[in-house]
């Protein structure tokens, strides 16, 4: 797959607040000092109308049920039921406890009053935010459903520093990005409006990840005749779906099931072969040792260009190991040479330390 190996990647942008969801209640809402404000007016309520009930029941003798009722009637600016029994020490106590009912009721007020105005700018500068963000992606990755596929695509592509824009019809899977300051819109993949605000133009690849299949089918569809150039990597639950997506113009299909039953093999046959593999192909390892394989693309002003011996310099002088060169015209060289010429546009396909891998990619122009 050369879905992240066909420009040079970019840095994540910063990630703002996120644009107005339904019924989305994660951090992209605002900072949760208003819903703070409103648990504190339900407590002081709370808590006023059990002095006031205590009061009662102390001062005058009432049942509590009566007490109650007078609170509440005092609290609610009507007067204490019946006004004309209260004693002199219940009066006093009914004047302390209407001066406290309005101040916390205007209090309560002003509140809930202030959290909705702030909920809805939060809202409405997030969505402000979030566009312009996803505005200045070039080289993104697009991610068409946050499901267990779509998650674990957008963790691997991120932690590699790649930008991704997540699409999602759901709006409680897309609370998932959101929580991880994802870029995320709302909307069917299969829209061109919504693959449009993803910049799909300026997109470095997309990955279908949705669970239906067909839904898959009219993404990869809509998504070739936007872009017809465009890596697309999409999933299939069924094997008869695999063709029905190549046809509609994905790159590559890859199959949840078959991959597992594979993976499950190699596991059983080559365990260290698979578990060296895993550790050199994902960028989420735990492991100490700090190694990957990376494909580097040989860029214009690389000083790598014309040069030989590249395979063994890189083994000497970085402790890379160059393992392939993929050329222009998609032929793969294993173990190049000494001799290897390298051109603009050829792919490195090296194995090595993260940081000695940044170097490669310094020397190779990105």
């Amino acid at each position: 797959m050369d879905v992240v190996s066909l420009s040079p990647p970019h840095r994540a942008p910063s990630v703002g607040p996120a644009a107005k969801l339904p019924a989305l209640p994660g951090r992209y809402r605002g900072p949760s000092t208003p819903l703070i404000r409103v648990a504190f007016v339900v407590v002081s309520l709370l808590l006023l109308m059990a002095v006031g009930t205590i009061g009662f029941r102390i001062t005058e003798g009432w049942p509590w049920f009566k007490a109650f009722y007078g609170t509440l009637m005092t609290i609610s600016t009507l007067g204490s039921d019946p006004v004309n029994q209260l004693s002199e020490r219940g009066q006093a106590f009914n004047v302390v406890l209407i001066t406290m009912g309005v101040l916390t009721v205007g209090f309560a007020i002003a509140t809930l009053t202030s959290a909705v105005i702030e909920s809805e700018l939060g809202f409405f500068f997030g969505r402000r935010r979030m566009e312009k963000d996803i505005a200045k992606l070039q080289g993104h990755i697009i991610i068409c459903g946050a499901g267990r596929v779509g998650r674990r695509v957008a963790q691997e592509v991120t932690a590699r520093g790649i930008p991704i824009v997540i699409i999602e019809n759901d709006p409680a899977k897309a609370q998932w990005a959101l929580d991880r300051n994802y870029l995320v819109i709302v909307g069917d993949a299969t829209d061109e409006a919504v693959l449009r605000r993803a910049h799909i133009e300026q997109a470095r690849g997309l990955a279908s990840a949705v669970t239906s299949d067909a839904q898959n089918v009219y993404i990869v569809l809509t998504a070739r005749g936007m872009a017809p150039h465009l890596p697309i990597m999409a999933r299939a639950s069924e094997e008869a779906a695999e063709s029905k997506l190549m046809k509609a113009g994905a790159t590559a299909v890859l199959s949840p099931y078959s991959f597992t039953g594979q993976r499950m093999a190699h596991m059983l046959t080559r365990p260290n072969v698979q578990r060296f593999l895993d550790l050199a192909l994902s960028s989420l390892s735990e492991s100490e040792l700090d190694i990957q394989i990376e494909e580097v693309r040989i860029a214009e002003n690389s000083s790598l260009l014309g040069a030989r011996r590249v395979a063994t310099d890189m083994c000497r002088d970085l402790g890379v190991i160059v393992l392939a060169v993929r050329t222009k015209d998609g032929a793969i060289h294993f173990n190049p040479g000494p001799e290897h010429p390298i051109s603009a546009g050829d792919f490195l396909i090296a194995i090595g330390d993260s940081r000695r891998l940044k170097e490669l990619e310094t020397l190779a122009g990105v």
